[in-house]
This record gives C-alpha cells, structure tokens and sequence, in this order.
C-alpha cells in the first residue's frame, strides 16, 4: 500500500513498549511522527531514539507525539530502550511499536525488497489532527535522519496552515515568508500582513513572519 500526502494514515491496534495501541485514538488532537527502524540493537536506530526522547519538549510546544516501529517483540523492545537510555543518557518517553506480525509495516508500506526483504526501512511520517499525512521521508538504513529538519517542517506546516504563506527553501522558525501567489486582494494583504510585503517578482512577495 503506498502512502500519499493528504491520505489518512492508516488506523490499526498493535502492541509497543508502553502497552496496546490503538492508533488514532492514542494520536487524539495531536500531531504525530510516526518512524520506523530496521530492528532492535543496531546503532543508528539508537541514537535516533535517544535523541528524539531528547527531543520531548520541543515536540510538547508543537503539540506532537512521537511513536517508533520495530519489527521485534515488546520484550526486545524493553532491553532495547535500556541500551538507549543507558548509552544515550536520556529516558525514552515514547512508545516503539512491537510489529513482529508486519501488520503495520504493511500498512505503511514499510518493507522494501530491494532494500531487504525482512527489515523495515527508515521512513518518517508526519500526521496532522485530522489523521492526514502531510510528510513522508524514508532514509537509507546507513543514514540516520535530521531531527531539526522534522521539526522545521512542523513548524512549516503549522505557520501555513493557519496563514496564507508558504516558506523559502532553507527557511527557519522567524525568517521571512512567502505570501502565496492565490491571494491577489492589496486590501486582505494589508490585513493579514501589516508589516508590509516587498516584491521580488510579482509572484515572489516576501513578508516578515506572521505569530504561529
């Protein structure tokens, strides 16, 4: 099953590290980021857990759960987060989903034969409130992934949803933004944007950064 931006993420009920699941219920009103990792004890995965449970009060601004995917039992699962906790000096406060039947690798398309036929690869989605995939990543096994990228796209998206702009190439948390090319009104752009615009091109309209 192949994941497009704007489906909604599959639902499903599995075991984790912190109990059974159920999906969307446990996502409530937030944002989830949903990332999987080829097994248990490798050591790309590790720090990668490690530094996302680093990560818990950025994504407690941003309204954001986390949930990690292996394809081991829960019990490995247990012994695994030891090793992070203990090497990465931290506590892991997410749960890692226990998918040893595939049941949710399947649904997010997560095995790739060419890669390997048995491991899940490194792939990343971002859920919005509303159960639709906005982001999806998926990294080689040998490349672990840019936690300050995910957070700059949910930043991205949480800004564009709720303003009329879209955000340049390269573009961080306070930097202008662009004002989208739809919105044609010189009387609603005064309105939405009081500090004024300057006009690169007639299509290319930067503006100060609206509040979040």
């Amino acid at each position: 099953m192949s994941i497009r931006l704007g489906d909604i993420a599959p639902d499903f009920e599995q075991d984790s590290s912190e109990g059974r699941i159920r999906f969307h219920e446990w996502l409530g009103d937030s944002w989830g980021v949903l990332f999987s990792h080829p097994a248990d004890f490798t050591p790309v995965c590790t720090t990668e857990l490690g530094f996302t449970a680093k990560l818990k009060d950025e994504f407690a601004q941003r309204n954001v759960k986390a949930i990690a995917l292996s394809v081991d039992p829960v019990d490995s699962h247990i012994k695994w987060i030891d090793d992070i906790n203990e090497t990465q000096n931290t506590r892991v406060n997410f749960p890692i989903l226990a998918d040893a039947d595939r049941k949710v690798s399947e649904l997010y398309d997560l095995i790739h034969p060419n890669a390997n036929d048995t491991l899940t690869v490194r792939s990343l989605f971002i859920i919005d409130p509303n159960k639709k995939v906005r982001l999806t990543i998926t990294y080689p096994a040998s490349t672990g992934r840019n936690f300050h990228e995910i957070l700059r796209v949910i930043d991205s998206l949480q800004l564009t949803d709720n303003h009329k702009v879209a955000t340049p190439a390269n573009w961080q948390d306070g930097d202008e933004v662009v004002i989208v090319p739809s919105l044609k009104d010189e009387e609603e752009i005064k309105q939405r944007f009081p500090k004024g615009y300057r006009a690169v091109k007639p299509y290319l309209r930067l503006t100060p950064q609206p509040n979040r």
